[in-house]
């Protein structure tokens, strides 16, 4: 929730907590190693789902229109 005093805007609540600088024994002590990240990963964002879907519904409405009115 903002207020509006004066010119600027302030918040409500107090500014989230900074958790970077705090305890990293655990991760000191056995660094994970990093997975790769696939095709499958990409395949799976939404806005190229989105297109996928979009460019598979043009070939598909392309092909039928030239097998049932043609």
């Amino acid at each position: 929730m903002l207020i509006a005093s004066g010119s600027e805007l302030r918040h409500h609540r107090r500014e989230m907590l900074d958790t970077t600088q705090l305890d990293h024994t655990e991760s000191d002590a056995a660094p994970r190693p990093q997975e790769p990240r696939g095709c499958l990963f990409a395949l799976s964002q939404p806005p190229l789902m989105i297109f996928l879907a979009v460019i598979g519904c043009l070939l598909l409405m392309a092909s039928l229109h030239d097998l049932l009115l043609l």
